[in-house]
Parts: structure tokens; sequence; C-alpha cells
């Protein structure tokens, strides 16, 4: 028997813990979360394949303002539409949207108040390289346990996952903003949020758009990961071809995984990207 400090025995008792004394919230949330997912998902699936296809294309043309690459973005989509996954493809492009907008609704209020205060930026660091580093199987263990199986603790296991860069590059991208900038900002009266919102965001916005962009990759990253907790889409496609040793049918999933990944790396890296600065 090991003599040595039992962190996991104390990381144990703090979950246990969690799930007996605030299973009321962690219901609240879970049911909450259940809506938005299915929600989503409803909004996405009623639309026809051909429809959502002319919708998307749209979109990458007036962002992208490339012809060739919204030709390759409606071929893939209707590459998806041929394989029989279109249902699949929109379950996951559903939890990828709703743990990105999650990631990066709290990753960018956090990275300002990191860039604007050294001691939240100390404690933020260290949850983030934790984030980061820990293998996601490990802390799919505690979601599971709070959570549950399906798409609920798949989405908040993406949301730890993809959270980070939004969080860093925010912060970074604050940072970078030239001292004479605030200084003009200062000397005309600006309030805080004036400054931030007028100034600082502003000129931060291609590298919070960098970090956006990474969310949204390691979201769809996860797809797979998720699957094993009970999370639907194309990722429990790839998990059932891996245990039946089904070469085409993991393959067509893959492709499928592949092709949502560039539509969304594209439209991601454009958001906002043809507004001029002041």
């Amino acid at each position: 028997m090991s003599g040595g400090i039992p962190l996991g025995e104390w990381a144990e008792t703090l979950v246990d813990w969690i799930a007996l004394n605030l299973s009321f919230l962690l219901g609240i949330i879970s049911d909450f979360l259940d809506w938005l997912l299915k929600t989503v998902a409803g909004i996405l699936e009623a639309f026809p394949a051909l429809l959502f296809i002319i919708v998307v294309a749209a979109i990458t043309i007036l962002l992208t303002r490339k012809l060739l690459l919204t030709l390759g973005v409606a071929i893939g989509l209707l590459l998806i539409d041929n394989m029989g996954l279109w249902g699949q493809s929109m379950e996951t492009l559903s939890l990828v949207l709703v743990a990105a907008g999650t990631a990066v609704l709290l990753g960018i209020p956090l990275g300002i108040m990191s860039a604007r205060n050294e001691r939240v930026e100390a404690v933020t660091k260290v949850f983030l390289d934790f984030m980061q580093t820990m293998p996601s199987f490990v802390y799919l263990i505690p979601v599971v346990i709070f959570f549950g199986l399906g798409n609920v603790p798949g989405m908040i296991a993406t949301v730890v996952f993809a959270i980070p860069p939004v969080v860093r590059l925010t912060s970074l991208g604050i940072k970078q903003v030239p001292k004479e900038l605030n200084e003009v900002a200062d000397s005309f009266g600006s309030s805080k949020l004036q400054k931030l919102s007028y100034v600082q965001l502003p000129v931060a916005m291609p590298t919070i758009r960098a970090g956006i962009n990474q969310c949204v990759m390691l979201s769809l990253s996860m797809v797979v990961i998720a699957s094993m907790i009970g999370a639907r889409g194309l990722g429990y496609n790839v998990l059932v071809s891996i245990q039946r040793i089904d070469v085409a049918m993991g393959f067509e999933a893959g492709l499928a995984i592949v092709i949502i990944a560039v539509i969304l790396d594209r439209i991601s890296q454009n958001i906002g990207g043809g507004r001029p600065s002041r």
C-alpha cells in the first residue's frame, strides 16, 4: 500500500460530495443544456439539405469572397448528404455550435479580466494549464457522474477542452493593444467600458478571432471522444466503426467530420474580417 498523499481519494471525495449535495443544481443545468442542444439541432434539421447548403454557400461567399472555396463547401455538403450522413452531421454541428458558443461567451470575458488583473491572470493560468494538459478521458469521469450519459456531458467536456485558447488569445490581444492608443482614450476621458468597446476590442479582434477559430476546431475534434459517453452524431458512427472494424463506415464518418471542420475553419477565420478598423 502506497504511503503517499492520497490526491486521487481527495478528488473522488470532492466529486462524490458535489454529486450528492449539488444534484438539484446539476439537474437544472443538465435540463437547460439538453433543451438548448435539442433546440439548435431541431432548427438545423428543420432546413431541407439543399436549402441549408445554399445558405452556407452564401455565407461563405460573403465572408471569404472566394468562389472556388464556396464551390468546394457546396460540393462537400452535397457529398455528406449523398453518403446519408446528413442527420448525424446536423447533430454534430449542433453540439459543436453550442459548445463553442458557450466557450466563447465564457472565455472572452475571462480573457479580458485576465488581461486587466494580474491576480486573476495568475489563477486563470493554473486552471488553463490543467485543462489543456490533463487527458480528456480523465475529466470525462466526473462529467459522467454529474450529468450521466448523452449529449449534455459530451457538450460540457467539449467546453472544458475548447475554452483555453479563447481565454489565452483574448488576454493576449488586449495586452498587445499599443500603449499610445490607451493613453489617447484616457486623455479623451473614456470610461473603462468605452475604452474596451471602441479601442481595445477592435484592435485585439484579429487575435480574438484566432482564439475563436481554435475553439471551434477543438470542439469538433472532441466529437469522437464525446461519443464514448453517449454523445450522438458522426463521432458515434466513428466509434461504432471502430468496434465493428468497419472501414467503410469509419471512412465516410471521418470524411464528413473533415468537411465540416474545413467549412467551420474558413467561416470562423473570416468572421468580422471584412470590417474596416477605425
